[in-house]
């Protein structure tokens, strides 16, 4: 396509769940590759999960300056804390789209279950629990600069908070075709659990319902040309799940419509 710029992709994968060695996952590394994988301090979970994303914001930005697109993969969405925080250090304020069953918009006051998983979102708007916003230096992104796409599967409150919100939630990803943010820099997350689960059952938090496959690479090949895509992280499959490796295949295979 005419205009359309192709950066060079930098994957960096860094092999946790949450604070968590995935050892699963460092299977799908290929030369060439990032490995995000310090050692961790006997600590609480965050300030665990903090050392991790440092390292992953050090990294982002490192590829960043220089020239190259990040391509963050992990094993779950907190990651996606380090590499905006990395973006932000390279000097980038982009549209953060965020495609996910789940809307992990919740904070410590709507979650029913504490999980630290389903708070991300809500962390990089400035909500709810922000220890490790703070230990890696991430700013507050406005809600308005932030979509969320799909979200099919809410808990009650969060829900609430996020019809309150000046977040865009775009309940069907189609609505993202067209839509007048995507001309701007865009970083994109996905976790794969967005997918229909009857085609990757392989999910820790399985919702039933969801785009296909196919329907989400028309929409990552979109993207892919508005030329627009600065950055972009995974929530993966679970590896323990995926014995026959076909979920990761399909997943991969997703991701590089995106790329």
């Amino acid at each position: 396509m005419r205009g359309l710029i192709i950066m060079q992709n930098q994957y960096i994968l860094s092999p946790f769940y949450l604070d968590e060695p995935l050892p699963g996952l460092e299977l799908i590394a290929e030369s060439g590759w990032l490995m995000n994988k310090p050692v961790l301090p006997e600590d609480d979970k965050q300030h665990r999960m903090s050392h991790i994303y440092k390292q992953l914001a050090e990294y982002t930005t490192e590829v960043v300056l220089s020239g190259k697109r990040p391509v963050s993969i992990t094993g779950d969405c907190c990651s996606s804390l380090g590499v905006f925080a990395g973006l932000q250090k390279a000097g980038i304020d982009p549209i953060f789209i965020w495609f996910d069953a789940h809307g992990d918009f919740n904070t410590w006051e709507t979650t029913p279950s504490g999980f630290l998983g389903g708070m991300p979102l809500a962390m990089i708007a400035g909500r709810g629990e922000q220890t490790i916003p703070n230990a890696i230096g991430l700013k507050t992104v406005a809600e308005e600069k932030i979509i969320l796409t799909d979200g099919r599967d809410l808990d009650p409150d969060e829900e609430k908070m996020i019809k309150e919100s000046q977040l865009i939630h775009l309940s069907d990803v189609n609505e993202l075709n067209g839509h007048p943010m995507i001309g701007h820099p865009l970083y994109i997350h996905i976790d794969m659990d967005i997918i229909n689960p009857d085609e990757v059952p392989a999910m820790n938090y399985p919702a039933a319902g969801g785009p296909s496959i196919a329907e989400l690479s028309r929409i990552f090949r979109r993207l892919s040309e508005t030329g627009k895509v600065i950055g972009v992280s995974v929530s993966t499959w679970n590896p323990e799940l995926d014995k026959k490796g076909q979920n990761r295949k399909q997943c991969m295979n997703l991701l590089k419509a995106l790329l």
